[in-house]
């Protein structure tokens, strides 16, 4: 495992192993190793979550149903095939 060293004021610090002992951690960086993760996690939801709304707002909604695959696989194998007609050419 990589190693990170970190300043903090001793407030800070003194946050830290309260915190360490107050949620169970047995290291502080454990319990920083938990805040990245969630932070990591928190950021990748309100990702999706933007992308999402981007969705939501792209226009109008199609509905995907079994006909809506039949034709979206039948348009990229023909895509296919005219790309590999193209690259032998």
């Amino acid at each position: 495992m990589a190693s990170l060293n970190i300043s903090l004021p001793q407030s800070l610090k003194d946050f830290v192993e309260h915190r360490v002992k107050e949620v169970g951690c047995s290291t502080p960086s454990e319990y920083l190793r938990t805040l990245v993760r969630e932070d990591r996690k928190r950021r990748a939801q309100e990702k999706l979550e933007a992308l999402l709304l981007e969705g939501l707002n792209s226009g109008e909604p199609v509905e995907v149903n079994e006909g809506f695959w039949k034709d979206m696989r039948q348009e990229l194998a023909k895509r296919y095939r005219q790309e590999r007609k193209r690259k032998r050419q």
